[in-house]
């Protein structure tokens, strides 16, 4: 069965999502929303906290000389 989201957003806001709707070739804003949701899902977001984590480990291996120079990606690469 189907629900009802009712969210509160400021008219700009509201008018920029009808206009990309319409430009995007979506038939309604229920069906654009749905889209992005789906991109959402499919994506390979990290949050902040797991980037934080990353960039921790990174600066722990550079200072214990972990890591490598590269003047380039090819440089990785072999």
């Amino acid at each position: 069965m189907r629900q009802v989201l009712s969210i509160s957003m400021p008219g700009n806001t509201i008018q920029t999502i009808k206009e990309k709707t319409k430009s995007k070739g979506f038939r309604s804003v229920s069906d654009y929303i749905k889209h992005l949701i789906k991109i959402d899902e499919e994506s390979d977001w990290i949050s902040e906290e797991e980037l934080l984590k990353i960039v921790k480990e990174g600066r722990k291996e550079y200072k214990e000389g972990k890591t490598i120079k590269a003047n380039s990606i090819a440089d990785l690469l072999v």
